[in-house]
């Protein structure tokens, strides 16, 4: 079989017949032979073609046509191999309500129009919860119920509207980036040298070197200039063309509409012109305007890409093999998409971490820049959480796998990252509709001059038409919120700050008051036992009980208990952690007897002994309800950018408030340390969500917290921001994640959204100047096509350049 099966040309995959990417790519094996492929998603159907002997799809198939070939075989969608789950495993997400969510690239996609009508078409497929295509990536996420809809029926959908839709791999992302890269280059290639030809035969004309009544001269120029510019509209414009009828088919009209009328207009025009040798040529505005579009549109590219590179230069770092431990203790080398949670890994130092786990191992140095942008590598006890594409710096470690692939740490920031992408703010959403309203104005504007110049003088109707059609087009409009809105996404992800809806940058504008919580806030969540009382002369049976409890509990107090080595053992039953008060459990004696233990501050002790707020100043009490067993004072200390976040917060007109649970005496000496006029301390999580409710009655709240019992009052604040080493429920709920765990974090975002605004709107303010300015100059016939190309690309460029800015690393 192996010598039956057509061969794609040199360089290109065996599978889609794509241009392999630089690095060469993938490599599978098909019918006993290697063969090579341009990205995963291809080698997976390859393989799974070979493995279900289809090899009939490669030997029949036209390799001179890869436009023609299916993305798979008939067979090969009705045995649904995507469906499968060990190959699902790779790139889906299995969430909690038994739902599936993935992320796949889509090919072909070039606007907002593009984005809408995938969506749409998902929508209407029965099982799918939601489909969200983020236009600026060129991915889509979605969620689907696997009982109701195949993944293979999600991938058929997209096929079937002309789009290549693959599994999204961040390792590929690269590759696919330079492919793109490469498709602007060639077009913007040609463009421009046809454009400097023709521009010096439009020079000899316009300017008399030719002269007019030589017409036999005239027209041979005319020629020349038809041979040059026919490759651009052809070729270089291609684009253009293919956005406008997706557009059109979607019934959501986009800025290449009028583009795409104006080239073929003028070029049809020219052409005209040129075969009877009578009227004008604007061959030189044809090239001209098509190379400083497509010029806007690589800058643009250039932009997506360096604010989605961070967090998609996350995922390239995993390992794609680790050293596993088998049940005789010996090691061996896996594929790290083979690991599962429960898994004992050795990582050797100079090595990057294959997953999210468990320290085993007593201490180690874990370089965590990657992530946090902080180059000083941090130290790790036994029992911390590390995470996956951090580098161990020291001695080999063993690690307990707790989550891989798009379970970890890692790929939910890139998941993150995507998602801030793909939702618009509400200025950068008013200004897309604002744009294609626009085109549809456009359009009608464009057939009135035509028709009032008619009247006027129909030699120049047609002229001034497309120089309306040129000069107006909303280019800069469209282009002024994606290039401002991926560029503070840029600089936020340089300082390790991932947002997660960029509504974030809106709703700041208006905040006055910060509500920050103490604990692993303000303070550094580094818990330490300070000083213990044992009022029932129990010590060694106080601090076991301790020990067993908090084991059960995730809260940062419980820390500084976990690492109690309890000289002996208890038993309890039916623990239950009531969310930001403490933690019970059913004691079994050892004389048969079973009581009720609780742990935690004092209000939460307080029905048993009323005494206890008035009697002692600790934070953890352990108690029976005949009798108090312990008093455990435990300290935090507070951030090292604490107190300078503060007092430069207050400097710039916030009002700062501390809400914590912990009791007023213990919050009220934070307060005083870091200037903090406005404690609201001894808050349940209620109580918490109740403060922030009545301020927002006030104006706008940004609430700053970490823990599991922040997580309902950081969903409730207008705008919410906690860390990367967060409780999963308060990195969920928050609209900012700050990976670096430093309080300054704050000041970095609101200086990032502060520009973002003003460059967004002064976007804006130019686009729609310029757009609406221009209109009286274009239908009084003032300017030429050639003249309308080069204001409209200026005006575009102008936009992307005043975006850049957002690019440049402020001055620290």
């Amino acid at each position: 079989m192996t010598n039956v099966l057509p061969q794609p040309p040199a360089g290109h995959c065996f599978h889609c017949l794509q241009p392999l990417p630089d690095d060469g790519g993938y490599q599978v094996k098909v019918a006993e032979q290697q063969r090579d492929v341009c990205c995963y998603g291809c080698q997976a159907v390859a393989q799974t073609i070979d493995q279900q002997g289809l090899l009939h799809f490669y030997q029949y198939r036209d390799t001179s046509n890869p436009l023609q070939i299916p993305l798979l075989p008939e067979e090969l969608k009705q045995l649904e191999a995507y469906d499968q789950d060990d190959l699902q495993a790779q790139f889906t997400q299995l969430e909690a309500n038994g739902l599936r969510t993935t992320t796949l690239s889509i090919e072909g996609m070039t606007c907002a129009a593009c984005a809408w009508l995938i969506e749409q078409q998902l929508m209407q497929l029965q099982g799918v919860h939601q489909a969200r295509v983020n236009a600026t990536t060129e991915r889509v996420t979605i969620t689907w119920q696997p009982e109701q809809v195949k993944l293979s029926q999600l991938l058929s959908q997209i096929a079937g509207l002309g789009y290549r839709a693959l599994p999204f791999q961040a390792a590929t992302q690269e590759q696919d980036f330079k492919r793109r890269r490469r498709y602007f280059v060639r077009r913007i290639g040609i463009a421009g040298l046809a454009t400097m030809q023709v521009m010096m035969i439009a020079v000899a004309l316009y300017f008399g070197v030719v002269d007019e009544v030589d017409g036999n001269m005239r027209q041979f120029f005319w020629w020349i200039s038809l041979l040059f510019a026919t490759p651009v509209l052809l070729y270089s414009a291609q684009p253009f063309y293919l956005s406008a009828l997706r557009s059109i088919q979607a019934r959501q009209l986009n800025m290449d509409v009028p583009v795409s009328l104006a080239l073929l207009s003028a070029y049809g025009a020219s052409v005209y012109a040129t075969v009877i040798n009578e009227g004008e040529v604007y061959f030189e505005s044809v090239s001209m305007f098509t190379f400083f579009l497509l010029a806007g549109r690589y800058f643009e590219l250039l932009a997506k890409q360096r604010a989605i590179a961070t967090a998609a230069n996350l995922v390239k770092l995993l390992p794609a093999t680790a050293e596993r431990e088998t049940a005789d203790g010996s090691l061996e080398s896996v594929a790290v998409n083979q690991l599962s949670a429960g898994d004992i890994v050795r990582v050797l130092p100079g090595q990057t971490l294959p997953a999210d786990g468990v320290l085993l191992s007593q201490e180690a140095d874990v370089n965590e820049s990657m992530l946090t942008g902080e180059s000083v590598p941090v130290v790790h006890r036994q029992g911390d959480t590390v995470l996956a594409g951090t580098l161990n710096q020291s001695q080999p470690l063993r690690l307990q796998v707790a989550a891989t692939q798009q379970s970890t740490v890692m790929a939910k920031i890139a998941a993150l990252q995507d998602q801030a992408l793909a939702n618009k703010p509400k200025l950068a959403e008013r200004a897309e509709r604002l744009a294609n309203q626009f085109v549809k104005q456009l359009l009608l504007l464009a057939a009135a001059t035509f028709l009032i110049w008619s009247f006027i003088d129909p030699a120049e109707a047609f002229w001034v038409t497309l120089a309306v059609l040129v000069a107006t087009c909303p280019c800069a409009l469209a282009l002024a919120a994606p290039t401002a809105v991926t560029g503070v996404i840029h600089q936020l992800n340089r300082n390790g700050i991932i947002l997660r809806n960029t509504d974030t940058i809106e709703a700041l504008r208006d905040v006055k008051t910060i509500v920050v919580d103490k604990t692993g806030t303000l303070t550094s969540g580094q818990f330490a036992l300070h000083q213990r009382e044992y009022p029932s002369q129990q010590p060694v049976l106080a601090d076991a009980l301790a020990y067993a409890l908090e084991l059960h509990s995730e809260h940062p107090l419980a820390l500084p208990f976990k690492s109690l080595q309890p000289e002996q053992h208890v038993q309890l039953s039916q623990v239950v952690v009531d969310l930001g008060e403490g933690i019970r459990g059913q004691w079994h004696a050892n004389d048969g007897t079973q009581q009720e233990i609780r742990m935690g501050a004092p209000r939460y002790l307080a029905h048993w002994h009323p005494e206890l707020s008035a009697q002692t100043s600790a934070n953890v009490i352990l108690a029976t309800e005949h009798e108090v067993l312990a008093y455990y004072h435990v300290i935090d200390q507070l951030r090292d950018d604490a107190a300078s976040t503060v007092k430069t917060l207050q400097q710039q007109g916030f009002e700062v408030v501390m809400l914590t649970g912990d009791k007023q005496s213990n919050a009220r000496k934070v307060a005083e340390q870091l200037g903090i006029t406005k404690v609201v301390a001894e808050c349940l999580p209620q109580d918490k969500l109740a403060y922030v409710k009545q301020q927002q009655q006030q104006g706008p709240v940004l609430m700053i917290g970490d823990g599991i019992n922040d997580g309902p009052v950081l969903a409730q604040a207008d705008v919410s921001m906690t860390f990367g080493q967060a409780a999963d429920l308060a990195r969920q709920a928050a609209d900012v994640v700050a990976m670096r765990n430093d309080l300054s974090a704050v000041l970095a975002l609101l200086d990032a959204t502060k520009k973002s605004r003003r460059v967004l709107r002064q976007n804006i303010s130019w686009a729609l100047l310029y757009n609406i300015g221009i209109i009286p100059v274009a239908v009084m016939g003032w300017v030429t096509p050639y003249i309308a190309a080069i204001g409209m690309s200026l005006s575009s460029l102008l936009v992307l350049a005043n975006s850049l800015r957002l690019y440049r690393q402020p001055k620290r």
